[in-house]
């Protein structure tokens, strides 16, 4: 059907506007200093021609990346045809600002600037921030954090020049198949849709940009997109005022700014057939502004989607849309020719001064209310950096922290709490990367992935597994990517569920778990909307109940899922990932560590390192650099694992102690006699567990045991203690090709018993009481100090990387090697202990073994900091941590806890002096360092091979790289 709007039928209409609202009933959009806004509002207007008051209706659209071919014929619209407005569509932030500058220069009024910024200016421009989309913030029941999404996306509005942001969508989403709306709607029910919102509202306003509630009477259940053709609503009136209209009333309650209007084919508010909304006096003047009290900015959707313009020529259509009661008339397909016809319609008598004075004036008042009275150009300077700012992180991680759904959870299968015995398989779906996803589950424990070429292989596969994560992964590129699943994909969900416990992870839109046939047979379901990185990240961490799992699904996903569906998940206290400014840290200070790590591989102080820092349970520094050696042939990934050297001694040895005291099998005064009987009738019979951990029994600080095994004549190994080959007594493998006879643990043990103790009670740093403590614990247990640290820690704390005899459980290229031993093993220690006596005890000593990265390390830190609980498990108490994180001798000038070290009594010490004296830590021969301070809730972990290739590189001690980088972290702290 054509349209054409006859003289009579045109003036019709206007005098029908002006019966039912006179600009008089207008209120303005800012009511501070209202005569000021008159006055600039008056002055331009009695100043304008007619052709410049047409002009000021017309919003035109801008591609910053476009040729300056097409962007001059923009300039001509401003020079020539006045127009009051331009919306920036593609382009990058930097030229868009060079072009905004130009295009206002050329203007005689300045123009109104306005984007689609709907989540972000990301949704338009290059090398800006993308904010989660609608649907998974409607998700969020903290709407405080979605106004703070609109006063974040309204500030880099603002800082870019842009004084309308065509959002939020208000559209109620309830038809899973439409195809332009979507993940742009907050969901289906009316209400959270609402305060959503009217949130995201009022944080655009706080930052003094326009808001526009669109589309207008509501596209949210429509299979049809109105860019294509016009969709049609087939609802009764009182269905659309009752759903698809609420939210328009609860915004313009609170002073909306703009409403657009879509192009659809509403029948039950237009009588007219195939009649657009966005032309119908009923529908934009009758209810909109007349029933609906709607005095703000009224501006068309753009007017050459195919919605309207398949409806009639350029020209008409703008016409018609004035005459409907828009103000601003939004992607014109011909300028000139509309502005003609609106002046010709003018001349006419159809369009009234009056009527036209109306939208013009409340342009206007609009361009004085975001500061164009006082016009100032976009400094380009650090115009990219201020547009991604470390703010626009930390309030993602908060969106998808919060965002995280769990709508099935048989049996709290979520989260995982069972890690010693859970064998876990990673089980990829979709077209699109799940690899972060992946790499995030490896942070909580061992997680397999498993793939195969057809069903029946994977699920032979997967019989080796008692659970099963399964990640959909679909396409994060834009909210309209594909989120179905295709028949394949739900028959192997299918099978795979029916015979394994299953985790399903969605990483789209929650309309995929339509296609399933059945979700009975998945034990736990998770919604994390959007495939993301941090999605991805933040819904492994609610599987391990590293976070709570907090959303509620905005949208219907099948009978079993009604909207408004999901379970609080429990969080277990294990260690989260985010961003410093979550915990109180500054991003910026704390990235000066990163000038140290440099500084200490380009100056070979060490090959690589992995460094550490986490607060409050939350990591939020995290650095692994260089490489294994200066070869540069690996570099260094977090999953490699480290000589852990002395921190051996609070990380292995010290909790098994800490155990058996909090089972009140010993105490600190327990002496050495009644734990090992050999050591009675020794000098050493009497000295207590509380003085040999506070390295104040008079033990000798080292025994060179290793030197026993070395033929004083030729000082190469005595063949009477060492074979090349394993041999009948010769079983203890210390290197390549190196093995020592078994008896040589009794001559330690002996050696140690027999020894001398000093002869004056003070400060003597010693190993021995771990040589010592490990015959105790593993004639106690009757088994190896290796398994027993696997079986009371590491695997519960998901400790997977960490572990005595690297060799026997990674692959040699996850090791970094040590020194090469020149004066007893000759050759480079790769994946053996650099400790030679823990070397002659089979690589398992007390005082040293223990390879791991820094990830593990902060996980039994962390232990010690959550006063012994860690995951669910309560390992001990509080109060038997506070026992051996105390100093018994600092009156003696011993600094030491039981067990572990602590700050410096004086000037010198392992610290940078400023940490807290309740803090506790160890350093290591190897370059290793770990530090906890529970009055900052601060976790620091340093691990380095500085003693590669040769233990004579010291220059990591010698510069205080350690220390130096934990000051940095303290100064970091801002709160």
């Amino acid at each position: 059907m054509n349209f054409k709007l006859s003289p009579l039928l045109g003036l019709f209409l206007a005098l029908l506007f002006f019966t039912t609202i006179s600009f008089s009933q207008t209120r303005p959009l800012i009511s501070e200093n209202p005569a000021q806004q008159r006055q600039w509002v008056d002055s331009v207007y009695n100043q304008m021609s007619l052709k410049e008051k047409v002009g000021q209706l017309f919003m035109v659209d801008v591609v910053s990346s476009d040729p300056a071919s097409k962007t001059e014929k923009v300039k001509l619209l401003v020079e020539q045809h006045y127009v009051g407005g331009v919306i920036f569509s593609k382009g990058g932030p930097q030229r868009q600002a060079k072009l905004n500058n130009e295009l206002q220069q050329l203007s005689k009024v300045p123009l109104l600037i306005g984007m689609d910024a709907e989540w972000g200016l990301a949704m338009r421009l290059d090398s800006t921030y993308a904010y989660p989309w609608n649907m998974t913030l409607g998700a969020i029941q903290d709407d405080e954090l979605i106004e703070e999404v609109g006063a974040s996306i309204a500030k880099h509005s603002k800082r870019l020049g842009v004084h309308i942001n065509f959002a939020p969508v208000v559209d109620i989403n309830t038809n899973p198949e439409n195809p332009i709306i979507g993940n742009r709607s907050f969901g289906e029910n009316k209400n959270n849709v609402s305060r959503k919102a009217a949130a995201f509202m009022r944080g655009m306003h706080r930052e003094n940009v326009l808001s526009s509630a669109k589309h207008f009477p509501g596209h949210g259940d429509t299979e049809k997109d109105s860019h294509k053709t016009l969709p049609s609503i087939d609802f009764s009136k009182d269905r659309i005022y009752r759903e698809e209209l609420f939210p328009y009333r609860r915004l313009i309650e609170e002073e909306l700014s703009s409403v657009m209007v879509a192009h659809l084919n509403v029948p039950s508010l237009e009588e007219r057939e195939n009649f657009p909304s966005s032309l119908s006096h009923r529908i934009v003047t009758g209810i909109l502004k007349e029933e609906l009290d709607f005095n703000g900015l009224i501006i068309t959707d753009a007017l050459n989607m195919k919605g309207v313009a398949n409806f009639d020529e350029p020209g008409e259509i703008d016409l018609a849309a004035f005459l409907a009661g828009n103000d601003i008339l939004l992607y014109s397909e011909d300028v000139p020719k509309a502005s003609a016809r609106i002046i010709e319609a003018y001349n006419e008598g159809i369009i009234t001064e009056e009527r036209l004075q109306h939208s013009v004036r409340k342009i206007l008042f609009a361009k004085y209310k975001v500061g164009l009275n006082k016009y100032q150009p976009v400094e380009s300077d650090y115009l990219v950096e201020d547009l991604n700012s470390i703010r626009n992180e930390v309030l993602a991680h908060q969106l998808y922290e919060n965002a995280m759904t769990v709508i099935k959870n048989d049996r709290s299968t979520i989260p995982v709490r069972d890690l010693k015995t859970s064998k876990i398989a990673y089980v990829h779906f979709g077209k699109d990367s799940g690899d972060p996803f992946f790499e995030q589950l490896n942070r909580y424990t061992q997680v397999d992935s498993v793939s195969a070429e057809n069903l029946n292989e994977l699920l032979d596969k997967l019989e080796n597994y008692n659970l099963v994560v399964i990640g959909y992964h679909q396409a994060n590129d834009s909210p309209w990517s594909d989120f179905r699943m295709n028949d394949r994909e739900q028959t192997w969900l299918y099978e795979i569920a029916r015979k394994n416990r299953v985790v399903l992870n969605i990483f789209t839109r929650p309309y995929a778990l339509l296609d399933l046939r059945t979700t009975a047979n998945f034990e736990a379901i998770q919604v994390a909307y959007q495939n993301s990185i941090l999605a991805q990240q933040k819904a492994a961490q609610v599987i391990f109940g590293a976070l709570e799992a907090k959303g509620k699904l905005p949208v219907t996903a099948g009978e079993d899922f009604p909207v408004g569906t999901g379970y609080k998940t429990r969080n277990l206290e294990r260690l989260s990932y985010g961003l410093p400014e979550q915990v109180g840290m500054n991003s910026y200070k704390l990235r000066r560590i990163d000038e140290l790590v440099d500084k200490a591989i380009n100056e070979k102080m060490t090959p690589g390192l992995q460094v550490l820092v986490a607060r409050k349970g939350k990591v939020i520094y995290e650095r692994n650099a260089g490489y294994h050696t200066y070869e540069k042939d690996i570099p260094v990934k977090a999953s490699d694992v480290y000589d852990l050297a002395s921190l051996t001694k609070i990380l292995g040895t010290l909790p098994l102690l800490m155990e058996l005291i909090d089972q009140n099998e010993l105490d600190l005064t327990t002496t050495l006699g009644e734990m090992l009987p050999n050591f009675r009738g020794s000098n050493k019979e009497h000295i207590t567990l509380l003085q040999m951990l506070s390295h104040y029994a008079r033990f000798k600080s080292w025994i060179p045991f290793h030197r026993k095994t070395i033929d004083g004549k030729t000082s190469k190994p005595d063949v009477r203690f060492i074979r090349r080959e394993q041999d009948a007594g010769y079983d203890i493998k210390v290197a390549e090709n190196m093995f020592v006879r078994n008896d040589i643990r009794d001559t330690v043990l002996y050696t140690i018993r027999n020894s001398e103790l000093e002869k004056k009670r003070e400060y003597q740093y010693s190993d021995l009481p771990f040589y010592i403590l490990k015959y105790f614990l593993e004639d106690i247990y009757g088994t190896s100090l290796d398994y027993l640290t696997q079986d009371h820690f590491y695997k519960s704390l998901g400790a997977n990387n960490t572990t005595y005899l690297p060799l026997t459980k990674f692959p040699k290229e996850k090791i970094v090697p040590t020194e090469n031993d020149k004066s007893w093993r000759n050759q480079l220690l790769h994946g053996y202990v650099h400790d030679e006596g823990a070397a002659l005890l089979g690589g398992i000593g007390g005082q040293a073994g223990l390879f791991g990265n820094a990830n593990d390390v902060a996980k039994i830190m962390q232990m010690y900091l959550n006063g012994g609980e860690y995951g669910g498990i309560q390992y001990f108490d509080r109060e038997t941590m506070n026992k051996f994180n105390t100093c018994y001798y600092c009156e003696e000038d011993v600094r030491r806890g039981v067990g572990f070290d602590k700050p410096q009594l004086s000037n010198v010490g392992p610290t940078c002096g400023c940490v807290s004296m309740t803090s506790f830590g160890h350093s290591g021969f190897t370059g290793t360092f770990t530090w906890a301070d529970p009055d900052e809730e601060i976790v620091y972990v340093f691990l380095a091979n500085r003693i590669h290739p040769s233990a004579s590189n010291t220059k990591l001690v010698r510069e205080s790289i350690r220390s130096d980088i934990q000051e940095l972290i303290y100064e970091a702290i801002d709160r």
